[in-house]
Order: structure tokens, then C-alpha cells, then sequence
């Protein structure tokens, strides 16, 4: 009938009946007015309330009139009738007549149209309860009881939001009458305090009213209270998605929606015995012993349990987790499911420890384990990956794996495999690597569909205070840049948790995104159990010294309601007892910790039962002719119709084919090669990084984009084979230590894929050192963890200035475990030695050894990360190329690259042998040749300097016996190379000789920023490499 969107007043949730008259005034010139099927002969203009956005309401009003007339207030009913009828607006309405009209004043009244009426003060007053509803929804949260202790305000603010009426349960009734006058007569919501029991209808943004469509005001109030004021807050209204808003608020403002049945809370309470019992034994048993124990939060494990029994029950199947310290033996035991006596083993300091590795502290150990679900009698699979001490590290290495779990097994939105994340408060406000992984979670090739984050906020990181370890109100809040709803929730109110953890599992299984439950705690100890806390919280550890335990106070409950009785409850606990005794009698049998017994990502098959390699061998890393050209064809081709590609990349892909009919391969096409025969084996290939698809260089290119089609690619890669293996790859979000993390964790999940991390330049790589130093350099050792990531890192002295240099291979170099001092001793040399190291480390000098490493790292019978030095200006370097001779089958990764010229021809001559790796050795053999000292120097590439090629050097030294010994690299002496060879190098010749430096000098920076400077110091180190009086005053 009426188009209602034309008829409202502007919104004035905060105005008073005064600020209506200003607003009116300033209406707009143009009058609208009612159009559909009537147009009224008086202007709308007259009527203020007729325009802006209050038109929502009445439009509902009027909806809701025209399915039953008697589900509006009376005034409304008279409204529509007369407005129907004819009438204009402003004469449509009329006020209710007093109780004691008598009918036949009554009748005439309802006739009469003409009397002014006060619609404006009926507008108000709902938009003022509409206004007062959306308060409690946004700010709710700031008024809810979380703190447990009693003493903080979980959002650091003791401040009461002033747009919220707080219930008497807060404030005592004098406050309340104050804040009730402040905030309506005269004030914010121009309500009296007689309008406490007015009825009003409610809008659709609530549920508080269940199946009632209007409330008095009072009981709005209070059941916004007990929705958002209680031991929940709910943060929520940040996010843009209508669906998603009122899909928390029905979960959270039903009336009666947060009730449990009698065997849910018995459920509960046995959960909660298991949790705190096992703490206490473990305090009994090692008093004196760090565990970093769950007291105070001992809700955790039936959150985490109640979250995993809702995701099973909507069907998923895997769930990885990751977390930090506090709690984590607990979290083995009661929800992993860890045999106790294998966590009781790491506590006896008299087991000695197997041999393989180094092993870690036993609270950041991880586990995996498979067992069926006793509440949805469902298989459930279970991974809690092992982390180093840095906070928070742990989070993108869960995402990567997730991630890659749900790849192998086709789970395209992450409806069988999903990752719980738990935090620290102090950690999660204080480390960056949280908002880089929260930024991951929604990029094509990076989100896991979801992720449930569980904060244990103790209100207290270490000994600092939260108002001085962080600035926003929660610690939470960084997981509102991606629209992550936040549930705080006071830990010691069980029920209230897992109603929320219930509600946090229902929104993953339902949007599929991020969700934080923030459980708002207290720390019984210290940092560990040896901590004295009172040194620096006297207050707070002198109310949780009276704090009575959450089991103590649940059993109380359930007892005083019935569930169940004393005798029961203590039947329970004994029951739990008596398994921790019996596990920890088993304990003592035990001889040896073995660490294989803790790990987290197993690959069944890889390996023999015992986790040997099943043999010691590599085979040739060559391939045939035919892949070769296929590969080279289909790399410089367009396989899709009607695709039109850059003409700059027309030249560089007509430049392949060339190459490919010429049997030769330059940097980019040997990369293609190492993939595409991989691909072809079925081995998965994920390439990710800062610009990859393109290269930093514009090398790559394995990405092609229709100049004519946005968004329109191909990826000729994936067009290779008719049951090749996919190809994944992706340009990351402009992060390092996120990125590196996440890829890290995506090749734990399987041996069979080769996953590789690029960095923008190798520069970049020391903002993921953590990543690096904490996970990929000692994994294995710390946690039997093979991986076998790779790392491209372009690096190279070109005159780019200290940050665009050097990807520091000094640091990588100075982590290596083989001993520079001891020559090995092993049957098969080169294979064994990669067994025992715990990284590979190589700066490639031909596109056929880069070929051959990559290949190498799949056909390996192992896994071990690998760190390859790229090149940059090699990339395009006429003399950086390989013929397809050098990679047929029979070829394999040259570790050395001995010198073939005339040097090499009459050793006996060669007065010097320049050792060298990379990029250098071109600019060597330049100078060499320009000085026709091609018979004088020998020059010997070291391809592979770590684990290091003892027995290829010592052939090249005893080959050469005259000559002098000379490590030569571009980079600055206390950087690059130097400090690891000379003593490796010494000992392959029994320290016979001394080994000479030609290079640049020591310096703070990686390099100059002066391309002058830069030339000279090249120069100089090529005229030290050159002059064969050098040294002679050094001897």
C-alpha cells in the first residue's frame, strides 16, 4: 500500500524530543511522500517524523499491521486504519483514550482524525529502544562479569559505557536510578523512568523476545542483561555480514537457549575432574619439577574437548592444533589422549634419552594420534604440533599443515580437516606473527576455511601487568581486522564456556572463518611452578590464594541442583586418581625416552617400521631427451585457445623455444624442467612467496594473464601431463616469518610433495629468523621431524645497495652440524653425509645443477630442508647456461665443479686454485682470461657447502700440489663464506698449507650502497684473486 522507505524521520538514537525540532528543521527541500497507491493531499514535509531512516521502523510496524492488526500498539492500529482510509499523515494519528472514556466518547474519538497528534514522541520512544538494544549488542561486552578474580576489568576500563542502562545486578538501585535519569529524561534516550513498563514493539535485529514480538521495557533491559552482561561478552557488531550478525545474536539472545541436560553436565563435571586432578598429581609426584601447569584455567580442556566433539559431529575428521606451554601436558593427557606413563617418563631425570637427536623440554613436545570420538562415535584424528618457546611461532606452521591435509585429502572447504589455535593473552596482543597469520586465513591459497583460536588469558603475561603489555582494550582485538567474532567468557562459570566453545565450533562448521574464545582466567602459580608471583602481583595472588577451584565450585552446583551427589563426585575423582597411579607405576619400567614416541606429523610408508630410510642410495637425477623437449615446448607455448599474452613475454617465450631447439636451458627453463618432471612422478609441487608467479626478476613467468580477460590466467605448468601431479603456485601476502611459517608447516604433512619458499630478495629472509633458527635448522633434531622445504634465496653482490646483497649465508653456514675439524669417515660418501647433516646448503653456478639439486631433494630416500643461494644476474647471464647433455640420464648434482681448461691439463704447473662459489666464478673467469692466466689459475667451484664435500676437495688440493690454496667471494670477509671453509678446508689437507682470502674487506653492512664503491672493491678483490705475489709477505 505505502512505499514506508519515503516516511521516516532521520534516525535520533541519542537525541532527546528537543533535538527532533532542530533536525526537522533542517529536512530536506524536496518533500516526499507517500506513492504507491494513495498520495496524501497534505505535504509529508509538515511531518518530521516522516523522513530519513526511521522508515525502517515504521515499515515494519506497518508489515507487521498488515498480518495482524492487534500485534501493534493500539496508537498504531488507529494510524494505519485512518491512513488507509484517506487521511494524511499528520492527522492519522490520534493518543489512546484514557481508561475512563466511556465507549460512546470512545466511538466518536476513533472518528475523529483532526486532533494534533504526538507521533513524534511515539517514533522516539521505539527508536530510542531500538538504539538502546544495539548499545547492549555493540558495548554489551564492556558491562559482562568476566574477570573470575573479581578485580579487573577484562578491557582494562573500570568505566561503564554511557549508552547502557546496567541492571541493579551491577550497580546498587540508587547508581541505577541515576544512570537511568542521566541516560533518559532530558538525556540520551528520552525516556522516563514510567516507561519502564511500556510496552514495545521489538525490531528484527533482536531475538531477545523469543516468540513475543513486544516487551515491556523493563524485561528488555533485563534480557539484554542476561544476553550480553553476564559471564559473556560478546564482540561481535564490527562485522559488515547481516547473516552473520544475526546468526550470533539468535545464539546468544534466545531466551532459555544456554540449558544443559543433566548428562551434559555430568559430562562436564568428569571433564573437569580429569583436568584439575591431573594437575594435582603431577604437583604431588614433582613438586619441584617446571610443567607450566593449567591452574586456574583448568576449563580449557573441556573447551577444547567440547569444541572437537561439535566439529566432529559436523563432520570433520582431523584436527591439528597448536600451543603454547601452559597447559600442554594436560592437554596430551586429557584431550590427545598421550599414554600417561609416556608423559610421567619425562619427568624421571634418571632415563637416559635415545639416540635419535637432541630432544626437547617435555612441554613443547607435540603428538599425534587417532582414536574414536566417545561422543559422536566418529574416527577422529588428532595433531598437536610441537613448538619452540617464541609464542605464537607455532601458528602458521598449524595453518600449513592444516592447509596441506586438506589438500591431499580433496577438502576444498575445509569440512574434514580444521586447525585450533590456542594462545596466551600477553602473546597474542604482543606478537606480529598473530596478525600475520590472521591475515593468511582468507587468501585463496593460504586459508584452512577456518580456524578456532582459544585464548587462556590469566590476565597476566610472565610478571607484566596488561595495562602495560598492551594498548587495545582486549587482548583480542587484532582478530577484528578479519572480521573474527570474539567470545570472552569468564572461565570460571563452566557451562557459559562451553556454551560458547559450542557456538564457536557451530560458526566454523557454518561460515567457515576465524573465531577467537577468549577465556578470561587467573594463574594459581607463577610463571612456572617455581615463580614467586607476589614479588610483582601481591593483590591479585592474594585473592587467588582465597579463589576456590572451578571443580570446587561446579561440584557444589550440581550438587545443590540434584545432578548428581557427594559420594558420586567423589567416586569420580578416586576413579581418575587411581588411573595417574597405575600409569605411574607403569613409568618406572620404562629404560629409554624415546622422542620418536612424541611426533607430530608421522609419513606412513616413507620410511621402514623402525624409521630407517629404507635405503642409502640417490638415483641419477637425470632425465631423458623426449621430457626434456616436451617440457621446454610446452614452457615456452600457450596451451589454452584464444588467450592473448604481453607482447614482451611473446619474445621471452619465443626465446625458450629457441633455447629448447638448441638443446640448452638457462636459468628459469632448468626450474621448469626439475618441476615439470616432477610432476609428472606425482610428486605435488607448491611454489610460494612474494611474487613468484612472475619472479622478482621477471624470470618465471608461470603464471600468463589474458591482456584482454581480467582475472583470465593459465598456468601452463598444470598442462603438462594427462595424470600429472598439480602445481600449485602463489604470490603470498608481504610477509616473511608468516609465510615461511605456513609453508614449513605444508611440507610436514607429506614426504611426496616438494614445497618451496621464495623470498622477494634473500635479504628478506632474516624478518622469518625465527621460522629458520626455531623449526627448520634443529626440527629433526629437537623432535625426529624430517622436512624437506626448500628455501630460494637470490643473492649476489650486483650493486644494489646492503639490503638488495646478501642472503647472509654466514648465518646459515655457522648452524650447520658437521664438524669443520674431522674428516668423516662413511660408505657411501655424499648420501651419508646428507643423512647426518641437518640442512643442505648450495649456491648453484649452472642452471643444470640447479636442476639436478631440486630433483635431487624429491629422489632422496630422506628428507632434509634445503637453502639454495639463487642467482640474479645469472638469471639473463649469455654464459649461465647448461646443455641437455648435462642433464640425461647418468647426470647427477655435482657437488664440485672442477676446473676444465688448460689448468686443469697440467696440474703440476698451476701455481694457484682459486676456490670459489656462485656468481663469482664468472666474474673470475672473465679476469682470468683478460690476464691470460688460464695455465696459472686454477678455478674449483663449491656448489655444495654444506654438509661439505670433504673428498671431492682433497682430490682437487692433492691435484694441484704447487699451487697455493685460496678461498675467493665477493662478500665482506666476516660475512659470506670464508669462516666456515677455511677450517673444513684446512682439514682436508691436514692443515699442510695455509688457506689464503682474496675478497672485500670486513664490514658492518652487507654491502655498499655506492655503485663506484662497489666496482672498486670488485676489482680490488679480483686483483688479490690474480696477483700471485699476494701473500708472500704472509707465508
Amino acid at each position: 500500500m505505502l512505499n514506508l522507505r519515503t516516511c521516516a524521520t532521520k534516525l535520533r538514537p541519542l537525541t532527546a524530543s528537543q533535538t527532533v525540532k532542530t533536525i526537522s528543521q533542517h529536512r530536506p527541500a524536496a518533500p516526499r511522500t507517500f506513492q504507491q497507491l494513495r498520495c496524501y493531499s497534505a505535504p509529508v514535509a509538515a511531518e518530521p517524523f516522516l523522513s530519513g531512516t526511521s522508515s525502517n521502523y515504521v515499515e515494519e510496524m506497518y508489515y507487521a499491521w498488515l498480518e495482524n492488526p492487534k500485534s501493534v500498539h493500539k496508537s498504531w492500529d488507529i494510524f494505519f486504519r485512518n491512513a488507509n482510509a484517506g487521511a494524511a499523515p499528520g492527522t492519522a494519528y490520534q493518543s489512546p483514550p484514557p481508561l475512563t472514556t466511556s465507549l460512546s466518547i470512545l466511538s466518536q474519538t476513533q472518528s475523529l482524525v483532526q486532533a494534533q497528534p504526538n507521533v513524534d514522541k511515539l517514533v522516539e520512544d521505539h527508536l530510542a529502544v531500538q538504539s538502546l538494544i544495539r548499545a547492549y549488542q555493540i558495548r554489551g561486552h564492556h558491562v559482562a562479569q568476566l574477570d573470575p578474580l573479581g578485580i579487573l576489568d577484562a578491557d582494562l576500563d573500570s568505566s561503564l559505557p554511557a549508552d547502557i542502562i546496567t541492571s541493579t545486578d551491577k550497580l546498587d538501585l540508587a547508581v541505577f536510578k541515576e544512570r537511568l535519569r542521566v541516560l533518559t529524561v532530558g538525556g540520551f534516550y528520552g525516556l522516563d523512568e514510567s516507561d519502564l513498563d511500556k510496552v514495545f514493539h521489538l525490531p528484527t535485529t533482536t531475538f531477545i523476545g523469543g516468540n513475543e514480538s513486544a516487551l515491556p521495557l523493563r524485561e528488555i533491559i533485563r534480557r539484554l542483561e542476561m544476553a550480553y552482561c553476564q559471564h559473556i561478552g560478546v564482540e561481535f557488531m564490527f562485522i559488515n555480514d547481516l547473516e552473520q550478525c544475526q546468526w550470533i545474536r539468535q545464539k546468544f539472545e534466545t531466551p532459555g537457549i544456554m540449558q544443559f541436560t543433566n548428562e551434559e553436565k555430568r559430562t562436564l563435571l568428569a571433564r573437569l575432574v580429569r583436568s584439575t586432578r591431573f594437575e594435582e598429581f603431577l604437583h604431588r609426584k614433582w613438586s619441584s619439577e617446571k610443567r607450566f601447569g593449567l591452574e586456574g584455567c583448568e576449563v580449557l580442556i573441556p573447551a577444547l574437548k567440547t569444541i572437537i566433539d561439535k566439529s566432529s559431529e559436523k563432520g570433520v575428521d582431523y584436527v591439528i592444533m597448536g600451543m603454547p606451554h601452559r597447559g600442554r601436558l594436560n592437554v596430551l593427557a586429557n584431550v590427545i589422549r598421550k599414554e600417561l606413563e609416556q608423559i610421567f617418563c619425562q619427568f624421571d631425570s634418571k632415563l637416559e634419552a635415545a639416540d635419535e637427536g637432541s630432544g626437547d623440554v617435555k612441554y613443547h613436545l607435540g603428538m599425534y594420534h587417532r582414536r574414536i570420538n566417545r561422543v559422536t562415535d566418529r574416527n577422529i584424528t588428532l595433531s598437536l604440533v610441537a613448538n619452540p618457546s617464541h609464542l605464537e611461532a607455532a601458528d602458521p606452521v598449524v595453518q600449513g599443515k592444516t592447509k596441506a591435509e586438506q589438500f591431499y585429502c580433496g577438502d576444498t572447504e575445509g569440512k574434514k580437516v580444521m586447525s585450533i589455535l590456542l594462545h596466551g593473552d600477553a602473546a597474542f596482543a604482543g606478537q606480529g606473527i598473530v596478525y600475520e597469520t590472521f591475515h593468511l586465513s582468507d587468501l585463496p591459497s593460504y586459508t584452512t576455511h577456518g580456524t578456532v583460536h582459544v585464548v587462556v588469558n590469566n590476565q597476566i603475561g610472565f610478571t607484566t601487568d596488561p595495562r602495560m603489555a598492551r594498548s587495545s582494550p582486549y587482548p583480542t582485538d587484532v582478530a577484528r581486522v578479519v572480521n573474527a567474532p570474539i567470545f570472552h567468557v569468564n572461565a570460571d562459570d563452566p557451562e557459559a564456556v562451553v556454551y560458547v566453545c559450542n557456538v564457536a565450533a557451530e560458526w566454523r562448521s557454518t561460515f567457515h572463518k576465524d573465531v577467537v574464545v577468549d577465556l578470561v582466567c587467573y594463574r594459581r602459580n607463577g610463571h612456572n611452578e617455581m615463580d614467586e608471583p607476589m614479588f610483582t602481583q601481591p593483590l591479585m595472588y592474594k585473592q587467588i590464594r582465597k579463589q576456590k577451584p572451578v571443580l570446587q565450585k561446579y561440584a557444589e552446583l550440581l550438587i545443590s541442583q540434584g545432578v548428581v551427589n557427594q559420594p558420586e563426585y567423589e567416586e569420580e575423582i578416586a576413579k581418575y586418581d587411581k588411573i595417574c597411579e597405575e600409569a605411574h607405576a607403569r613409568s618406572k619400567d620404562e629404560k629409554i625416552l624415546h622422542i620418536k614416541h612424541w611426533l607430530d606429523s608421522p609419513w606412513p610408508g616413507f620410511f621402514t617400521l623402525d624409521g630407517q630410510p629404507r635405503s642409502m642410495t640417490c638415483p641419477s637425477t637425470g632425465l631423458n631427451e623426449e621430457d626434456l623437449t616436451h617440457i621446454g615446448q610446452v614452457a615456452s607455448s600457450v596451451p589454452v585457445e584464444d588467450f592473448t599474452i604481453h607482447g614482451g613475454l611473446s619474445r621471452i617465450l619465443k626465446t625458450r623455444g629457441e633455447m629448447v631447439k638448441n638443446r640448452t636451458v638457462d636459468w628459469a627453463l632448468a626450474e621448469y624442467m626439475a618441476f615439470g618432471s616432477l610432476l609428472k612422478e606425482g610428486i605435488h609441487i607448491r611454489l610460494s612467496g612474494q611474487d613468484v608467479e612472475r619472479g622478482t626478476f621477471s624470470h618465471r613467468h608461470h603464471v600468463l594473464h589474458d591482456q584482454n580477460v581480467d582475472k583470465r590466467t593459465c598456468i601452463p605448468m598444470n598442462h603438462l601431463w594427462p595424470n600429472q601431479a598439480p602445481y600449485t603456485v602463489c604470490n603470498s601476502s608481504l610477509s616473511e616469518y608468516g609465510v615461511l611459517g605456513f609453508e614449513l608447516g605444508f611440507a610436514m604433512a607429506s614426504p611426496n610433495a616438494l614445497v618451496l619458499w621464495e623470498a622477494q630478495f634473500g635479504d628478506f629472509h632474516n624478518t622469518a629468523q625465527c621460522i629458520i633458527d626455531q623449526f627448520i635448522c634443529p626440527g629433526q633434531a629437537k623432535w625426529v621431524r624430517q622436512n624437506g622445504i626448500v628455501l630460494l634465496l637470490p643473492h649476489g653482490m650486483e650493486g644494489m645497495g646492503p639490503e638488495h646483497s646478501s642472503a647472509r649465508p654466514e648465518r646459515f653456514l655457522q648452524m650447520c652440524n658437521d664438524d669443520p675439524d674431522v674428516f668423516p669417515k662413511l660408505d657411501d660418501f655424499d648420501v651419508r653425509q646428507l643423512y647426518e647433516c641437518n640442512w643442505i646448503v648450495v649456491n648453484c653456478s649452472t642452471p643444470a645443477n640447479f636442476f639436478h639439486v631440486l630433483r635431487r631433494q624429491i629422489l632422496l630416500p630422506f628428507r632434509k630442508p634445503l637453502i639454495i643461494f639463487t642467482p640474479k644476474s645469472l638469471l639473463r647471464h649469455p654464459e649461465a647456461r647448461s646443455s641437455f647433455d648435462d642433464m640425461l640420464p647418468g647426470t647427477h648434482f655435482l657437488r664440485v665443479i672442477p676446473d676444465s681448461g688448460p689448468a686443469a691439463q697440467n696440474p703440476e704447473q698451476v701455481k694457484r686454485v682459486l676456490f670459489c662459489t656462485g656468481k663469482v666464478y664468472y666474474d673470475l673467469t672473465r679476469e682470468r682470461k683478460a690476464r691470460q692466466m688460464e695455465a696459472d689459475v686454477a678455478i674449483t667451484r663449491v656448489e655444495q657447502l654444506s654438509p661439505f664435500p670433504f673428498d671431492l676437495l682433497q682430490r682437487e688440493a692433492q691435484k694441484y700440489p704447487a699451487a697455493e690454496l685460496v678461498w675467493c667471494q665477493e662478500e665482506h670477509k666476516n660475512q659470506g663464506y670464508y669462516d666456515y671453509v677455511k677450517p673444513r678446508l684446512r682439514t682436508t689437507i691436514n692443515r699442510g698449507k695455509p688457506v689464503w682470502y682474496a675478497g672485500r674487506e670486513p664490514a658492518a653492512a652487507p654491502a655498499t650502497g655506492n655503485k663506484k664503491t662497489h666496482l672498486t672493491e670488485l676489482q680490488r678483490l679480483l686483483d688479490t684473486a690474480f696477483n700471485l705475489d699476494a701473500f708472500k709477505d704472509l707465508a
